[in-house]
């Protein structure tokens, strides 16, 4: 069996999901299990009724609810006709009733919880999933509605939790499987669980290519194919250079890296269970179904260009942290980190001297307050509008002076910090961010003038 998730995009629409039941069709022989974002856009949406329900406007909150219903309602009358939409609409209804008595509660407590807010979220997975599974009947697929948070069991930090694999496998292996032995295809939606307790909760934005990685290992799929709007995993962002190419075949190892340095197809997290698995990992393009896209495997293929892409993380802060020479003793550096994990502030790079210490995070809101706190133990700095550039390829580390070459070409650019080491996989240095545009083409033009058609296409 194989896994198919579909993103927001791909189920924005009527016309997207009828779309998606064709593909969905066409791969009835490999016995599909199918997991769906919620409809483009609508997650956001929810996330700003909840917070304003939670600052007392319970009348923003409710149109916003409304404007949310219609939309829905707009798109399963067109899928499924007037006799079986008549015999959903109750269903449809009966949910967003109980969207607007959650909201009216927030608004009457006048605060938003996080664990309020997982409830509000998960709205958008399950009305899309519970309208996808009703277009592929009307398509003549023989679909049946899962609701994941029967399935997909987390711990309650709510808004980012983990999941639970073993008690998660152990309910695919009751709830879903039986579906798929049937001959009937199984509608997930992504990003939510609940807790054992059966409390609502979500993995975190972006999680639905989680969620589909999870339900693929637990239920030992031959692959995962993640359905998005782009032909697949490009060499770099397209907008940034036009003549970004696609990536036909690339490592799991490769694949995580530049998702977490800045490549918005694949939600970092995607790849760790179908890892442990060995489970192959297509991007597939649900606009354009032809195209073979790009295969994530444990190994790729020997590639002769050096690099595979070239990925870039905007919106850096670089935290500087200096010490009298006495101060960096033992002790210092696990100082320093468990200060930013009392703030929950991941660390992306770091680099050290004898005296002082470069940090790079994600600028958020609680950078002040970190400083704050490292001020305690040495002096501190920080500077935001900075950038990551990641460039990513198995060859980075038996390729001799290739730092050297990428820097030659980058002679016009000032670099902030580098880092090379960590993996053995890529080369990372921060940079301005307006200054990301002219280094990434600078860098592609050099090192993807030439392209081994073994690995792209």
């Amino acid at each position: 069996m194989i896994v198919m998730k579909f993103g927001g995009t791909s189920v924005q629409d009527s016309k997207a999901i009828s779309r998606v039941a064709s593909i969905v069709k066409e791969r009835m022989a490999q016995r599909p299990v199918v997991v769906v974002s919620a409809m483009a856009k609508v997650t956001d949406q929810l996330l700003a009724m909840a917070r304003a329900a939670g600052a007392g406007d319970r009348k923003t909150a409710l149109k916003l609810c409304r404007g949310l219903q219609e939309r829905h309602y707009e798109t399963a009358g067109e899928l499924l006709g007037t006799a079986l939409f008549t015999e959903f609409h109750s269903e449809l209804g009966g949910d967003f009733e109980l969207l607007e008595e959650l909201l009216r509660g927030i608004a009457a407590v006048g605060e938003l919880t996080p664990r309020t807010t997982d409830h509000v979220a998960a709205y958008g997975e399950m009305l899309s999933s519970k309208i996808v599974a009703a277009a592929f009947r009307a398509h003549g697929l023989n679909s049946a509605h899962v609701d994941s948070r029967e399935c997909l069991v987390t711990d309650s930090a709510h808004t980012k939790a983990t999941p639970l694999f073993e008690e998660t496998n152990e309910r695919l292996r009751s709830k879903v499987k039986p579906l798929i032995d049937e001959g009937r295809v199984p509608v997930m939606g992504g990003f939510i669980g609940a807790t054992k307790a059966g409390v609502t909760t979500t993995i975190g934005r972006g999680g639905s290519d989680y969620s589909a990685a999870i339900f693929g290992a637990g239920l030992n799929a031959e692959r995962i194919d993640i359905w998005t709007d782009v032909d697949g995993m490009m060499t770099t962002d397209p907008n940034i250079c036009p003549d970004a190419r696609r990536i036909r075949v690339i490592s799991f190892e490769e694949a995580a890296e530049l998702a977490y340095f800045g490549a918005k197809v694949l939600h970092p997290a995607t790849v760790l269970p179908a890892v442990q698995k060995n489970i192959p990992v297509y991007i597939l393009n649900s606009r354009n179904p032809g195209c073979e896209g790009t295969r994530i495997t444990a190994k790729a293929p020997r590639c002769k260009n050096p690099f595979k892409a070239i990925a870039a993380k905007k919106r850096i802060t670089i935290v500087d942290v200096a010490a009298p020479r006495m101060l960096l003793a033992h002790g210092f550096l696990k100082a320093i980190f468990e200060a930013f994990d009392r703030h929950k502030i991941p660390v992306d790079v770091v680099s050290t001297s004898e005296v002082s210490v470069s940090l790079t995070v994600d600028s958020n809101e609680s950078i002040p307050a970190l400083a704050a706190d490292l001020a305690k133990l040495a002096d501190v700095k920080y500077e935001g509008r900075k950038a990551i550039v990641c460039i990513v390829g198995e060859n980075v580390r038996n390729t001799p002076g290739i730092a050297g070459r990428v820097f030659t070409e980058l002679k016009d650019v000032n670099i902030r910090m580098i880092s090379q080491g960590a993996s053995e996989i890529n080369m990372t240095f921060v940079i301005e961010e307006d200054s990301v545009p002219h280094a990434v083409r600078q860098l592609h033009q050099a090192f993807f003038s030439e392209l081994d058609p073994e690995v792209f296409a």
